[in-house]
């Protein structure tokens, strides 16, 4: 199995509480992302910010009163909660704040199962007390279709240190794709997935992956940035 410091996607795009709401939903469509973690100014991960809670914004806002039945039933406080959650203006009043996560050595069989039971798309990638990464489902079916056994120390290793430097590269270029680049590499060959902004991009992508010493081979799995109307989402200001 391979272990989530193999597959995340390192470079994590965040937010902070005080992010207003249309912001948030901007990075969402613009980063073409599901979710986003709530980090504040000293690194703690206090929450995150899903496609599913800003829907559920909207249809809280739709009906914010409720049938007074379901409010004579409910706990007390929630009516108040659901109010922060339908007319809070910041990410802090939208955000889930008991987040699901996992350690870089985490293997993908068990963080599989867990995107599963807890019915999530993608998860916050620790090392101790801070997110140095997250994992998606697609990055779970791209470490699978790698078709490689990760915990292979004599080949590991290498593999590693390919995926280590590409990033690095990727990290410091100011042509390199915004919306976030996954890279698996196994026996020597680069999987690249992502969105593109032009063919310069891609290869530009293809030449820093054949920069690297000890790359074998090279695939390119990247799709240009689809068209999205922005005023369809008018909902979130």
């Amino acid at each position: 199995m391979m272990k989530m410091k193999h597959i995340m996607t390192p470079s994590v795009i965040s937010v902070t509480p005080e992010t207003p709401i249309p912001e948030v939903a901007r990075l969402l469509l613009e980063r073409h992302i599901s979710a986003v973690p709530v980090i504040d100014t000293n690194g703690e991960l206090r929450g995150i910010v899903s496609e599913g809670d800003l829907l559920r914004r909207t249809e809280d806002g739709s009906h914010p009163h409720g049938s007074w039945w379901l409010r004579h039933f409910s706990k007390r406080g929630a009516s108040a909660a659901d109010y922060v959650k339908a007319r809070g203006r910041f990410a802090a009043d939208v955000m889930t704040p008991g987040v699901v996560t996992v350690t870089e050595d985490s293997l993908s069989s068990e963080v599989a199962h867990l995107l599963e039971t807890q019915r999530i798309k993608r998860v916050p990638v620790m090392r101790e007390d801070k997110v140095v990464g997250i994992v998606s489902r697609a990055d779970l079916i791209r470490g699978l279709a790698a078709g490689k056994d990760m915990a292979s120390p004599s080949v590991s290793v290498a593999d590693e240190t390919i995926r280590e430097q590409l990033l690095k590269e990727l990290e410091q270029a100011d042509w390199a794709p915004s919306y976030g680049i996954s890279v698996i590499v196994a026996d020597g060959t680069v999987r690249i997935w992502g969105l593109v902004d032009s063919q310069d991009q891609v290869d530009a992508l293809r030449v820093a992956a054949e920069n690297v010493p000890g790359v074998k081979g090279l695939e390119l799995n990247v799709e240009s940035m689809p068209p999205y109307a922005w005023g369809a989402y008018g909902w979130v200001a």
